[in-house]
């Protein structure tokens, strides 16, 4: 199963939910891979950047790279947790983005990618296209909201990160995503301490948690 995390705007928190997204299944008994396209996840998950190439690594390889090529990338992120790094090159994927995503999206254990934010000219669209759980990750934020509703790019769910005092809300998320909210998340300064601490991964917050465990199911 494939699950692409994205976002119309920066600053969204993308990344803190595609990382805890990937722990709260890996945390239900899931074997589970997390496939880092923003360049982040290292970092919020409190690793070191792992050594040696990565994901654009591979995707500059071409078609002769070995079969196994992509799996040689893996680190251990966690309990039941492996991690795929961006790698240092440039996203230059000749075209071979839509080939990753197709072999995500036929993986026998869940896949969560963070694709950071996507638009209509990103060559990141077919891992939109291609995933099972398309999810936008948004603020109740007129500027994001603007953004997404002169987009083609459509999810086919959204991770709302509210806010209090914010003048829109989730139905004007749904209305504009033209998607439900398949979970709401609190901002929580809990969630930035954790990250700034470099815990995400040993102490993800509870609330956090619950809030998506109605995604992984």
């Amino acid at each position: 199963m494939l699950v692409t995390c994205w976002s119309a705007k920066g600053g969204t928190g993308c990344s803190v939910i595609a990382a805890s997204l990937a722990l709260t299944w890996s945390r239900a008994g899931h074997d589970v891979l997390l496939v880092d396209l923003g360049g982040d996840l290292p970092a919020v998950l409190g690793l070191p950047e792992p050594p040696g190439a990565g994901l654009t690594d591979w995707l500059r390889a071409g078609p002769d790279v070995p079969a196994d090529g992509l799996a040689r990338l893996e680190v251990e992120a966690g309990p039941r947790l492996a991690l795929v790094s961006r790698g240092g090159a440039d996203l230059d994927d000749g075209g071979r983005l839509a080939v990753l995503a197709g072999l995500l999206a036929s993986a026998s254990r869940p896949v969560v990618v963070d694709a950071g934010v996507v638009a209509d000219d990103s060559a990141l669209v077919p891992l939109v296209a291609e995933a099972r759980h398309a999810l936008l990750v948004t603020r109740p934020c007129f500027l994001a909201l603007k953004r997404l509703s002169t987009s083609s790019v459509r999810p086919n769910g959204v991770v709302l990160v509210s806010e209090p005092g914010r003048a829109l809300g989730r139905a004007d998320v749904e209305e504009v995503a033209g998607a439900p909210v398949v979970a709401e998340v609190a901002a929580d300064p809990a969630v930035a301490r954790a990250v700034d601490a470099g815990l995400l991964s040993s102490r993800l917050p509870r609330l956090l948690e619950r809030s998506l465990r109605p995604v992984v199911r």
